[in-house]
């Protein structure tokens, strides 16, 4: 940008444009930016007060410096009524006066300010045009493909973007490689990210495998089954609860598919080191409870509804397998139940 060429930058605004899928006036906001800075770089210091204006008819830029009028300046954009007189002679105390400078060209460093000024408010504006875009897909499943694979995040082209997929969201034990195409949940867009707007992805998450479900499962689009509850531990294990209001209807079945292929088109997606429990879900607190913790016997209940408490009362040979390895299985029931249990042997 040394020996800057204003009207060359102005015939590149609609190719970048074309290019970043930004609009004109974006790109010539970051044009005037990075003018700014050069500006600043070369005549002035980078607290100061400074815009640029292009000139798409003529091909020319100025820039516009601006000074408050005080008494007596203590700051870098302060200056006397005295002085802004000789810019401004209707200049008033307490005021703002502009003072104008014609842009023409930089030195080599104030150039290189300019460029990265340039390259940062384009990404600025690419990452907010991106997550407007994306915007209405949250809580969708979206397909992209890795791009990166850092030490705690997973970075994916989807087309339009780029998403990131933190270490917290990621499958633990899954290995994706550069090139690999996938699909995730998109979770959230982070918009006070210090880099602008960040898609936030997600494979870890319970709503990824309720949507997962959805995809093989055309009865919960008409209605005749539905999902009431979802317990994840990414990687080990799902608890699903499933109805139906008829008792026509086998609604753990309908989720299962023939074969089982419903269940282990899920299952191909997440893994199979991922066990998934499919449920029934009962309206009856003790019977939904028991079903929860499938696959132990269980040989009573105690339910306190108000503060959402069951003791569960087991064999001895059963106690290992209600609790599950680590307390696993005793755990997602909880989650899917949103009881509290207890597990006790008689």
């Amino acid at each position: 940008m040394e020996g800057l060429d204003i009207k060359q930058m102005i015939t590149m605004v609609h190719s970048i444009a074309d290019e970043k899928n930004l609009s004109e006036d974006e790109v010539m906001q970051a044009v005037e930016a990075a003018i700014a800075a050069a500006w600043r770089r070369d005549n002035g210091t980078r607290e100061m007060n400074v815009r640029a204006e292009l000139n798409r008819e003529d091909g020319t830029a100025k820039v516009i410096v601006h000074y408050d009028v005080v008494e007596t300046p203590e700051g870098i954009g302060q200056i006397t009524l005295e002085e802004a007189k000789k810019i401004d002679k209707k200049a008033l105390l307490g005021g703002v006066i502009e003072q104008e400078f014609e842009a023409k060209s930089f030195g080599r460093v104030a150039a290189q300010t300019a460029k990265q000024v340039l390259l940062q408010k384009l990404r600025e504006f690419e990452r907010e045009t991106m997550a407007n875009e994306y915007g209405n897909k949250i809580g969708k499943i979206i397909t992209g493909t890795v791009i990166r694979v850092e030490s705690r995040v997973i970075r994916l082209d989807l087309g339009h973007g780029e998403g990131i997929m933190p270490g917290s969201e990621q499958i633990p034990g899954e290995h994706l490689v550069t090139g690999s195409r996938i699909r995730a949940l998109l979770k959230n867009i982070d918009r006070d990210s210090n880099r602008g707007p960040t898609i936030i992805l997600s494979r870890a998450d319970a709503q990824f495998v309720k949507l997962l479900f959805l995809q093989e499962v055309p009865e919960i689009e008409t209605g005749t089954v539905e999902i009431k509850a979802i317990a994840r531990e990414a990687g080990r294990r799902t608890k699903i609860a499933v109805y139906s209001s008829s008792s026509d209807i086998d609604p753990v079945g309908t989720f299962v598919g023939t074969k089982g292929v419903r269940v282990q088109a899920v299952m191909n997606e997440i893994g199979d080191t991922e066990k998934i429990d499919i449920i029934t879900y009962d309206h009856d607190i003790r019977n939904y409870i028991a079903n929860a913790l499938s696959p132990a016997e269980i040989s009573r209940i105690d339910v306190n509804e108000s503060d959402k408490t069951a003791t569960v009362y087991v064999t001895e040979a059963q106690q290992s397998v209600a609790i599950g390895r680590q307390g696993q299985n005793v755990r997602l029931a909880s989650q899917l139940t949103g009881y509290d249990i207890d597990i006790v042997t008689e």
